[in-house]
């Protein structure tokens, strides 16, 4: 049997579900069906089929959510990849496809997006069995999901009758308007393209480097060149210059070794608000309410309340996303154009789309709670055990309130512990750290003033996470 290694991609930054995911906290790091996250149940669903733990590539500004998901559920990894850009699928599979080879020379990848809803594990487990056999022989196996409904969101899959394994794929189709979905569905002889794949590494690189050269050579020589950070492995700068292409167009649109496994299980690839509806539980009314909702004369609704009472009396068929710092409110047949929302708040450069209020570090997380001219005012909440880096600021100083746990605070040659209700002042241009040596959060209030506040404002030291200036 070969060495079967599961790759997770983990990037992304999942616009279609503002105001909830951003882009620096994703849909994948989000816990929308239960107590784990997308992207821990996916780890947990592909150690039910692989041998080895599991290659997951991202990017940068995902590396710590990463790492801090995997340990939350006991998962290691074999490699964490760090894409400097990212460049599509195809690049990122050949990335790993390289490491994947060092384990052994036969192994197979079982590549799975991070974001995707699959609940029956054992039936997944069966369906990967089946590619992974065929992967062996050099097939090149994607898993199709028998349609349910004319959906013109999915790509699909032609096929020419149907085997208990993999059978050659007749070809890709884009996706397609409403009609020809219906035909689709009528025929029998499409499936739902999964995004979901078993690729021998050595096979899939062969086929790259006879398909598409020069995406092949850029990523081996970003391999050769890679290294070593911390918990990390930063591929070289040639990974750039990969053409950025998806592994659809650049192989399996092309290649003869095309198979796919027609899977038996249900998949939602949670790709709008809508499809979060169609997963959810639902009252009476046809209704999923999350929070503190009174919903009125409200029918077949999705409705998240985050942090304040929402309201909604005599509307049907709508989504109402309520979060800290945005409010959503859309027909649920026009859930898709959400990105166009966020294309608008990027080209007004607003951080909206980038992060919440709440904006997570490796070692916690800081919310902006009020600000003005001159002066912000921010939460701090600090892991147990947690440092965060020797600093200094240029243009601000700093006042810190402790609310709840312990805090040790560095400030210039000093050095003191804190208690509840106590606090220190941080002046303007001095060296200080703040940890957390409890056993508990620690949570303070933060208070800034200063002529400017960005966070750019941050001359680090010393950094435990490898973030020193």
């Amino acid at each position: 049997m070969p060495t079967v290694v599961p790759l997770i991609l983990a990037g992304g930054a999942g616009t279609r579900l503002w105001p909830l995911s951003r882009e620096l906290f994703p849909k994948q790091f989000h816990a929308l069906f239960g107590e784990n996250s997308l992207l821990q149940d996916t780890l947990l669903r592909a150690s039910a089929a692989a041998t080895t733990a599991p290659i997951i590539v991202c990017n940068d500004n995902h590396r710590f959510l990463v790492a801090e998901q995997c340990r939350a559920i006991g998962v290691d990894w074999l490699s964490l990849m760090l894409e400097p850009e990212g460049r599509n699928t195809a690049p990122a599979i050949a990335l790993a496809a390289h490491r994947a080879l060092e384990e052994d020379e036969n192994a197979v990848l079982l590549f799975l997006p991070s974001d995707h809803l699959v609940p029956d594990v054992n039936a997944f487990a069966e369906a990967a069995a089946k590619a992974v056999s065929a992967a062996e022989q050099g097939r090149l196996v994607t898993f199709g999901v028998r349609p349910t409904r004319p959906e013109t969101g999915y790509g699909y899959i032609q096929v020419d009758g149907e085997g208990d394994g993999a059978v050659p794929v007749t070809s890709f189709v884009e996706k397609p308007d409403a009609a020809r979905a219906q035909q689709y569905l009528d025929s029998g002889n499409y499936l739902w393209n999964s995004g979901m794949y078993a690729l021998g590494a050595a096979s899939y690189l062969r086929e790259l480097e006879r398909l598409r050269p020069e995406i092949a050579s850029a990523v081996s020589q970003a391999y050769t060149d890679g290294s070593n950070d911390l918990d990390f492995f930063r591929p070289g700068e040639a990974f750039r210059t990969a053409p950025s292409e998806s592994i659809d167009y650049a192989v399996m649109e092309e290649t003869d070794k095309a198979s796919v496994v027609a899977v038996q299980f249900a998949w939602n690839d949670v790709g709008s608000w809508s499809a979060i509806w169609d997963e959810s539980s639902r009252d009476e009314s046809g209704n999923h309410l999350d929070g503190d909702v009174v919903a009125v004369d409200t029918r077949d609704s999705y409705v998240l309340a985050q942090n304040r009472l929402v309201s909604t009396i005599g509307v049907n068929d709508v989504v109402v996303v309520e979060t800290a710092d945005a409010v959503l409110v859309a027909a649920k047949d026009r859930v898709q154009d959400v990105k166009a929302v966020v294309g608008q708040l990027k080209s007004d450069g607003r951080e909206e789309y980038v992060s919440h209020s709440e904006v997570f570090r490796p070692w916690g997380s800081y919310e902006t709670v009020d600000d003005g001219e001159r002066y912000q005012v921010k939460r701090i909440k600090v892991k147990p055990g947690a440092s965060l880096s020797l600093q200094m600021h240029h243009h601000r100083s700093e006042h810190w309130i402790v609310v709840r746990g312990t805090a040790e605070v560095v400030c210039g040659e000093d050095v003191h512990l804190l208690s509840e209700n106590e606090g220190i002042y941080i002046p303007l241009g001095s060296n200080h750290r703040l940890s957390n040596p409890g056993k508990l959060m620690l949570e303070l209030i933060e208070v800034q003033v200063g002529s400017y506040l960005g966070e750019d404002d941050i001359v680090r030291f010393e950094d435990v996470y490898g973030r020193s200036s």
